[in-house]
């Protein structure tokens, strides 16, 4: 277009459709100059003979034959201005992508990708931001040189936890868009708001805890508290912003209070092991001793019911004895007297002495009779 050669630009340049209006300029070229030029001195009129004409010798220039334009060809240029103008509002949406479209800066639709068309600039705007694309935030390190290399950013990884020790986390947060429109207009720098948010919410959550559990078993759960923290601040700034995952890299003591940190744990390990082998050996002997004690109190028991039933069984004969011996005395008596005699003498060696037979009595012994001829017996078969 003709008008493109002025030094206002074209179509989007920064005073409007037709240039730049810091120096007056208008549809034909620059307004009058300071200092000289066809206008004059800087306050006489711009000629409107001489501009028409330096309009109508640009435009026989962009011509075929460089003939001469009438008004027919006037309309005709204005015409394909237009339609030039409406076409340029086709726009593509890409298959991650979805369209907002502003029509005198107010939101007018949403489009989903493919082609679609919106009233061409100024009237209107398109912004296509990917919502399906999950974005990515590492807080405590930061690309060294471009090259893959890591370098540490301890301003934002060296935390405080509840027991007031320093502690260095490393963390990586997920996050998609959820909400286009409020993602667009509700925050000015999405990227730096979620950073803020991430790093506080997880400095919020490791002052709640011990260094040690933030260490070892706690991880898990300090990642989800502070994915919860930050959806609830980034849903109060109607962010649009959906917080998909919060994932701890590096958690260990400061750099320069590492190794003896190391020897704490060293120290805490044994502490525990000699603590777990104490438990395991009391686990085995305090049971052993309960049960030794119940044996004892259960043999215990036994004696004590054998001696009661013992002597209550005694008691009983004593007192069937004693009852029959005040029906019978002197029998009674006599075969008390018998009955001691076998129970004395069953056992032992009897030699029998009579002053009458002159000595040693003879006796067949019954009993070794027995003994003997059960030896026979045994020794036949």
């Amino acid at each position: 277009m003709p008008w493109s050669n002025q030094s206002g630009g074209g179509w989007k340049g920064g005073g409007g459709p037709w240039g730049s209006g810091g120096n007056g300029g208008g549809p034909w070229g620059s307004g009058p100059q300071g200092g000289g030029g066809n206008g004059g001195g800087g306050g006489q009129p711009p000629d409107l003979e001489e501009l028409l004409r330096r309009s109508q010798d640009r435009l026989k220039t962009m011509l075929p034959g460089g003939s001469s334009l009438g008004a027919k060809g006037i309309a005709l240029a204005v015409v394909a201005v237009v339609l030039v103008w409406l076409g340029s509002g086709f726009y593509r949406v890409q298959p991650d992508e979805l369209g907002v479209e502003l029509v005198f800066g107010k939101l007018y639709d949403k489009t989903q990708p493919g082609l679609n068309y919106n009233f061409p600039y100024p009237i209107g705007a398109v912004f296509t931001p990917k919502v399906l694309t999950i974005r990515e935030m590492t807080i405590g390190l930061r690309d060294a040189d471009g090259r893959g290399g890591i370098r540490d950013v301890p301003e934002e990884s060296l935390m405080l936890t509840g027991d007031e020790n320093i502690v260095d986390v490393d963390f990586k947060v997920q996050w998609r868009i959820k909400d286009a429109v409020a993602y667009l207009f509700n925050i000015q720098n999405p990227e730096g708001t979620v950073k803020a948010v991430a790093e506080s919410a997880m400095r919020e959550m490791v002052g709640r805890y011990n260094i040690q559990p933030i260490i070892t078993e706690a991880r898990q759960k300090i990642e989800a508290s502070v994915q919860e923290l930050m959806q609830g601040a980034l849903d109060s700034y109607e962010a649009g912003i959906e917080i998909t995952q919060v994932q701890m890299q590096k958690v260990d003591p400061p750099l320069q209070v590492i190794d003896a940190f190391r020897d704490v744990q060293a120290a805490r390990a044994d502490q525990e092991r000699a603590q777990n082998e104490a438990q395991a050996y009391s686990n085995k002997v305090i049971p052993e001793a309960r049960g030794e004690a119940a044996r004892i109190v259960e043999d215990a028991s036994a004696y004590r019911d054998k001696n009661i039933a013992e002597a209550r069984g005694q008691a009983d004969r004593f007192l069937k004895i004693y009852g029959e011996y005040r029906k019978a005395p002197e029998v009674t008596r006599e075969r008390m007297f018998l009955e001691t005699m076998e129970r004395v003498f069953s056992g032992t060696d009897k030699i029998i002495l009579d002053d009458k037979a002159g000595g040693v009595v003879p006796y067949l012994p019954l009993d070794q009779l027995n003994k003997s001829g059960g030896q026979t017996s045994g020794g036949t078969k």
